[in-house]
């Protein structure tokens, strides 16, 4: 480390997050980016796409990959979520694999563990969530984690309040090898306006609505326009997709209440996000079975051919 930054060596790479759903994968690249790009709630499976984000600093650049969590697929929008997950290894040059600090190792992380054992790059063991924990209690999480395989480096972190997590940046760098600048220094994500906008009301739904709901929903944004003239407006139609018509009732809520909840929440943090004002219009439409068509799949944002 200290030889490279005599030479000024410019590193670059590909770090691959992944881990068991909400295990803090997001939370995590949003801190490290300094940037909210990839949305979080307490409900497993929040991620559903690969998002791309980019780390620049004075050392070189960090390109990450955020996954969705690697779980028991029960559809064909869980099968794809997986896959994007597993095909994300070959592509990376370092794994970031996060698990919360627990004695506990379950099949799902056993099923990562041979994963990353077949992984020709280095695995660095994220411990996530170590302000819930004491410090006696880590040491165990650790020396548990430290048997199921050979790992790079161990490094317990908080996403959440930020400790430890330049630390874990400098170790990144450590292990990266010099290379060219994959991104100009404006880049932060790859992920198109208009799909950080639907993820935003996906977010602000997930964390309002009741457990069995989440997983059946997904957002369409029907028209983004930008008006030219006057103050810096955009006008937002957005529609929130359900499966069953018990799901749509309880997205609307009473009087619209859950809905307009729903909607205030997510103008506020899009205007934070596009700097301006926004006019945001929801609707409600049902599509049974989504998450099991092809179809549907590819037209909210879901498509297989990315993996090819």
């Amino acid at each position: 480390m200290q030889e490279s930054n005599e030479r000024n060596e410019y590193k670059s790479g590909f770090a691959a997050l992944v881990g068991r759903p909400n295990v803090g994968k997001s939370t995590l690249m949003n801190r490290i980016i300094g940037q909210k790009i990839a949305i979080t709630s307490n409900k497993p499976q929040t991620t559903r796409n690969r998002i791309q984000t980019v780390y620049h600093e004075e050392r070189g650049q960090i390109v990450f990959l955020d996954t969705p969590g690697i779980h028991k697929a029960k559809n064909k929008l869980g099968e794809y979520m997986v896959n994007v997950a597993e095909r994300t290894f070959d592509e990376a040059d370092i794994v970031l694999w996060l698990v919360e600090a627990t004695t506990f190792i379950g099949k799902g992380e056993r099923h990562i563990a041979e994963q990353l054992k077949k992984a020709r790059i280095p695995v660095i063991l994220v411990m996530n969530k170590i302000d819930t924990v004491k410090k006696d209690a880590l040491l165990g999480c650790i020396d548990a984690y430290q048997h199921i395989m050979d790992f790079s480096e161990i490094i317990p972190v908080s996403a959440k309040k930020g400790d430890n997590v330049e630390h874990l940046i400098d170790v990144m760098f450590d292990y990266l090898e010099e290379g060219p600048q994959f991104y100009d220094e404006d880049t932060v994500t790859d992920q198109p306006e208009r799909q950080i906008v639907a993820e935003l009301i996906r977010e602000k739904a997930l964390r309002q609505l009741s457990d069995e709901i989440p997983h059946g929903i997904a957002v369409a944004i029907d028209q983004m326009k930008f008006r030219r003239k006057g103050k810096k407006i955009y006008d937002i139609d957005a529609t929130i997709i359900c499966e069953r018509e018990s799901h749509k009732g309880i997205i609307i809520g009473k009087q619209g209440q859950m809905l307009k909840k729903i909607g205030t929440q997510a103008r506020t943090e899009i205007e934070d996000f596009l700097h301006a004002k926004v006019n945001l219009k929801l609707w409600v439409k049902i599509k049974k079975d989504w998450r099991d068509s092809d179809y549907l799949l590819k037209n909210f944002g879901y498509n297989k051919k990315q993996l090819e």
